[in-house]
């Protein structure tokens, strides 16, 4: 079992960054792949990005593509999402969740986080 949680949400402007960090306890965390998510209200929980177990390969979104970076220090048990030039449509609850498979459908996620709100303001 894993456990995860998510923080570095806030409120912030347009054009602006944050970074989130997910915290991993539990089962071995360089076992998993770990993803990004997002949720925003009145809209279905979308795939933002996700990293391999080494770190060597990383898939995004197209509305993230260039904004965002994600990464991991599996020594920390942690991954990370930095999110520049943040827009008002990013606004949604952030996510992380790990997998075993890095081709794993959102919905094949094993476990996942309780969420951190991201607010961008126009």
């Amino acid at each position: 079992q894993v456990q995860l949680v998510e923080s570095g949400g806030g409120l912030v402007q347009a054009g602006g960054a944050l970074r989130l960090s997910c915290a991993a306890s539990g089962r071995t965390f360089s076992d998993y792949t770990m993803g990004w998510f997002r949720q925003a209200p009145g809209k279905e929980r979308e795939f933002v990005a996700r990293i391999n177990w080494s770190g060597g390969y990383t898939y995004y979104a197209d509305s993230v593509k260039g904004r965002f970076t994600i990464s991991r220090h599996n020594a920390l048990n942690t991954v990370y999402l930095l999110m520049n030039s943040l827009k008002p449509e990013d606004t949604a609850v952030y996510y992380c969740a790990a997998a075993l498979d890095y081709y794993a459908r959102m919905e094949s996620y094993e476990h996942w986080g309780q969420g951190t709100q991201v607010t961008v303001s126009s």
